[in-house]
């Protein structure tokens, strides 16, 4: 483990040179691993996890996620299995089911966690809400945490294309003393490109704040503004989406993830640099009171308790299903649609 300065704070970090592959296949050669859930992240760990050699099976009940299974390779019977078959063949149960499906599988995966196994999450939600997930691990088995920072896509995708994703890794709780060498394992296995350390309750603050700001809520709502302010002056939707979300997301986004936006800055002209430093402020300081209270609404607990409340009602879907429906639909998108058509690859 290395100690990297980032900003002024020193932080523990684990990179795949001082952790390498083959260190991480021999801590965990005599440990079965079963991945419970083939939605989101399932698929990208458990294939990842797979090609890099390592004894893992995948738990999932019938239906369209079963098939996708099956698709991607995994025997039924041989390494793919329903829920609580998979728990009990497993030495580390990999829970990546949502966070509404943890709850209702806990009583079935907790009966499997016998003295020595390890509890492993991609999510803080569960452990860091415990009193309201109901979802409290015995105290004989280690409970672990890597939370890649993107999608199971993503995981996939950079894998596939020799890259790896940063993650995050915590250790709630160390019952074997292996619980480090495990989580730091599992991390290389499953595609991390980096692991840098955190606790649950940091992770699932910072990640359901993430997931509702910038990344996510805060950037709809952001490019939406600006998308609508230029439409009500007379701009075209081609334009107005152009200069909204296309050159920001393909033009943009990918020079200053490369090199920082202090570069950004000083690569573009004289016009945009002098706009870019004014207006700063504004939108910082407009934006600042609501991500102020969104992250009070994640640490005392309500924005947990309205994803249980909502994602547990048997019509979440369909609900769920006419919202983005809305998004979809809506003339920004509709706008995107047909500029993503005409991009040069796509001709």
């Amino acid at each position: 483990m290395a100690v990297m300065n980032f900003g002024g704070v020193d932080e523990n970090v684990v990179t795949r040179e001082e952790f390498p592959l083959e260190k991480a296949r021999e801590v965990l050669k005599d440990e079965v691993i079963a991945v419970i859930g083939y939605g989101v992240q399932g698929p990208g760990q458990s294939l990842n996890l797979r090609d890099n050699g390592f004894n893992v099976i995948v738990g999932q009940r019938k239906g369209k996620t079963y098939d996708k299974a099956v698709a991607d390779g995994w025997v039924p019977g041989e390494t793919l299995f329903d829920i609580e078959e998979a728990c009990e063949k497993a030495t580390i149960i990999q829970v990546l089911l949502s966070d509404a499906a943890q709850i209702e599988c806990w009583p079935r995966i907790k009966k499997h966690l016998t003295p020595g196994k390890a509890l492993y999450f991609s999510h803080g939600f569960a452990i860091t809400y415990k009193e309201r997930t109901n979802i409290i691990p015995p105290a004989d088995v280690d409970v672990i945490l890597i939370a890649p920072k993107g999608s199971g896509t993503s995981l996939r995708r950079m894998f596939l294309q020799g890259r790896g994703l940063n993650s995050s890794y915590a250790i709630f709780q160390d019952a074997t003393g292996r619980a480090m060498e495990r989580v730091i394992a599992l991390g290389i296995g499953v595609g991390s490109g980096y692991l840098f350390e955190t606790t649950f309750k940091k992770e699932v603050y910072s990640d359901l704040t993430g997931e509702r700001g910038t990344l996510m809520g805060a950037i709809q709502g952001l490019l939406l503004a600006q998308y609508e302010t230029l439409r009500e002056n007379g701009h075209e939707p081609s334009e107005a989406f152009n200069e909204t979300v296309e050159e920001l997301t393909q033009s943009l986004m990918p020079l200053f993830a490369e090199n920082g936006m202090d570069w950004m800055y000083a690569n573009c002209s004289t016009t945009a640099q002098r706009g870019a430093l004014d207006w700063m402020g504004p939108f910082h300081d407009a934006t600042k009171p609501v991500f102020e209270k969104l992250y009070k609404e994640v640490a005392c607990g309500n924005e947990a308790q309205r994803s249980i409340d909502t994602n547990s009602k048997p019509d979440y879907r369909e609900g769920l299903n006419k919202e983005l429906e809305a998004l979809r639909n809506s003339e920004m998108w509709r706008a995107g649609a047909v500029v993503r058509k005409l991009r040069p690859e796509n001709n």
